[in-house]
Formats: structure tokens, C-alpha cells, sequence
């Protein structure tokens, strides 16, 4: 599998750690952009590492400093490339491959229309996207999601209505949409897990849902279920940490995406 590192990605690491210990076999490459040539060289790369892998996942950070004009949009914009446009398809609809976006991921997927379309393609105005807190400034704290549909092999082994308790950290993580768009997405089960309180209600109060995430969506799937996004940081667990967080903390994602093709 494929974790792509772009200038400022900061969770690789985290990531394929949590991928390993589910026998995951990682390529981890560096994006590099500081010239021209660099950056050509980059996208090649990144087209036979895609044509080889059978998982992508684009992890957390601040790509390019969330620039330019918001957080995702120098990958969104990098994979407008039509060599790696063409490669991503084909690992999705060709290949029978998942692909995972955690947080900064998250945004560069929706930015790409990857979810909730399934396909990279432009955005129109009123596109669903993810926009600033509205509190207006970054936000790192942990809440409580709950699964509200299965319709993906990332969710093959949680059950409707399990609750898991996860770290969140982004200054860009509200969900943003119309309300019909909303009621399409959860009719058509392409929300996948949802901000709720400490019963299991979803919520706008912000102790719960600090975003203000729209719906209280906070993870989204495309219509076939291959590619999901989520704002939460599900990877950011290990031995001895969250030690005094109760709850349900290990969300088995990563576990779910490597058995799809190992079992």
C-alpha cells in the first residue's frame, strides 16, 4: 500500500504504523516540489506507486501550509493531473482498491469530488465541502463518533451504531452541504460515522460536535464504499497514550482495509 507524504503531512508516521500492525506492506513517498523538474519527477513516481499498490491513504497534516486557499488544495490540485487522475481511477474501479483520507486527507478528497461522487472531477458552488470551525481557529480535543452505515470494507467490522471514542485536530473539519444534499447522503448510506453526545445522540452542541459539522457528519463514504474520508485521527493511538480517555478507541479501519485483501 501507498501513503503519499506531501510538504506538510505530518501523520505518515502514525499511519503506517497503524497499517503495519495489521501486516500491511508500506510505501511511503516523499512528494517533492522545490523545483519544477523535482515536482515532475514526483508525479511519475507517484503514478507506478499508485499502478503497484492496492491501498491508498492520505494521511493528516498541513499540505503545502493549507495553501492555496484552504486546507487539501495543493493535493487536490496535484491530482488533477491526468496521469494521476487516470492511476487513481484505475486502482478504485479497475483493481478492486480502497482508498482512505484522515482528516487533511479527508479535505484533499472531497476537494477532489472523490467523496461523495466516487471520481475525481471539478467542483460546482454549492458542492459539499469541508470549511473553517466555526470558532475560527484550529481545535484538538477529543469526541465521540458513531457508525451509521457499514456500505464499505473500511466498515466491515463495526456494527450500526457502535461508538468510538477519537482524537480530533483541525482548524478546517465542518462539514458543509445543503440540507437536501444532507438527506441524500444518509438515505443513500454514504455517511459514515456521525459526531453524537454521550448517549449516542447526534448534536450541534459543540462539547460533542465542535465543528459544527453540518448533519454532524464526520465521516463520509463515496457511493460504492471504496474510498472513505474522516476528519477524526483515528491513527493517533498506542500503548500508554489516552490513559485517562474511557470509551471505545480503537476503531478497526486499518484492520478492515489490509483483511480486505489478505483474508
Amino acid at each position: 500500500m501507498l501513503i503519499p507524504v506531501f510538504p506538510g503531512t505530518n501523520c505518515e508516521y502514525e499511519s503506517a504504523r497503524a497499517f503495519t500492525e495489521h501486516g500491511a506492506k508500506i510505501e511511503t513517498l516523499v512528494i517533492r516540489n522545490r523545483s519544477s523538474q523535482e515536482l515532475q519527477e514526483s508525479i511519475q513516481a507517484l503514478k507506478r506507486s499508485i499502478n503497484s499498490a492496492q491501498i491508498v491513504c492520505f494521511p493528516g497534516g498541513f499540505s503545502s501550509g493549507d495553501e492555496p486557499a484552504g486546507s487539501g488544495k495543493f493535493i487536490a490540485t496535484l491530482f488533477h493531473n491526468p496521469y494521476l487522475q487516470e492511476s487513481l481511477e484505475n486502482l478504485l474501479y479497475k483493481r478492486d482498491g480502497l482508498v482512505l483520507g484522515i482528516c487533511n486527507g479527508f479535505q484533499a478528497l472531497i476537494k477532489l469530488g472523490l467523496v461523495p461522487t466516487g471520481h475525481i472531477q471539478p467542483l460546482e458552488q454549492t458542492s459539499p465541502t469541508l470549511t473553517y470551525n466555526t470558532i475560527g481557529r484550529h481545535i484538538s480535543t477529543i469526541v465521540h463518533t458513531k457508525v451509521v452505515s457499514t456500505n464499505s470494507p473500511w466498515l466491515s467490522a463495526c456494527q450500526i451504531g457502535d461508538i468510538y471514542t477519537v482524537p480530533i485536530s483541525h482548524g478546517e473539519g465542518r462539514f458543509l452541504a445543503t440540507t437536501e444534499q444532507v438527506e441524500e447522503l444518509y438515505a443513500q448510506g454514504q455517511v459514515a460515522t456521525q459526531y453524537v453526545d454521550l448517549v449516542g445522540n447526534t448534536t450541534y452542541d459543540p462539547r460533542w460536535n465542535p465543528n459544527q459539522s453540518i448533519g454532524a457528519v464526520e465521516g463520509l463514504l463515496s457511493p460504492d464504499g471504496r474510498i472513505l474520508g474522516k476528519m477524526a485521527h483515528i491513527e493517533r493511538l498506542g500503548h500508554g497514550i489516552h490513559k485517562n480517555i474511557n470509551g471505545n478507541l480503537v476503531m478497526p479501519i486499518f484492520a478492515s482495509g489490509v483483511h480486505y485483501f489478505i483474508d
